[in-house]
C-alpha cells in the first residue's frame, strides 16, 4: 500500500513527478525516508521505460516527468538524459537501480532523511 505522505492525490503525484525528475537529472538527492521509499518504485519504473526505449515508452515518460532543463545552460531535459544516458548504464541490470542510504534525523523535525541515489 503507497503511502499518502499527507497529502491529496494530486499533490502527492506532484511531489513524486518533481522529486524523480530532480533524481533523474541530478542522479542524488537528500528527502525524508519515507518520500524516498516512495519514490524508489516511481524511478524505477522511469528507469524501465528507458530501457524500453520505443516511442510509446518515450511518451509515457515525457507524460510523467517535468520538462526542467538538467542544468541552467539548458542542455538536457530530464526525458533526454533518461533515454540518452540513465537508461543505457543499465541495460544488463534487472531492477534494484536506485539505492538508499540513511542519514538520521533532521534537526528542526526529527523526520528522518536519506540519500536516494542511482546505483
Amino acid at each position: 500500500m503507497a503511502r499518502k505522505l499527507g497529502r491529496t492525490t494530486d499533490k502527492r503525484m506532484a511531489l513524486l513527478r518533481n522529486l524523480a525528475t530532480d533524481l533523474i537529472i541530478h542522479e542524488r538527492i537528500e528527502t525524508t525516508e519515507a518520500k524516498a521509499k516512495d519514490l524508489r518504485s516511481v524511478v524505477e519504473k522511469m528507469i524501465t521505460l528507458g530501457k524500453r526505449g520505443d516511442l510509446h515508452a518515450r511518451r509515457q515518460a515525457e507524460a510523467f516527468l517535468y520538462k526542467a532543463n538538467a542544468d541552467e545552460d539548458g542542455e538536457q531535459t530530464a526525458l533526454q538524459k533518461l533515454f540518452a544516458d540513465v537508461a543505457p548504464r543499465y541495460e544488463d541490470r534487472q531492477g534494484g537501480y536506485t539505492r538508499i542510504l540513511k542519514l538520521g534525523e533532521r534537526k528542526g523535525d526529527g523526520a528522518k532523511t536519506v540519500i536516494i541515489e542511482l546505483v
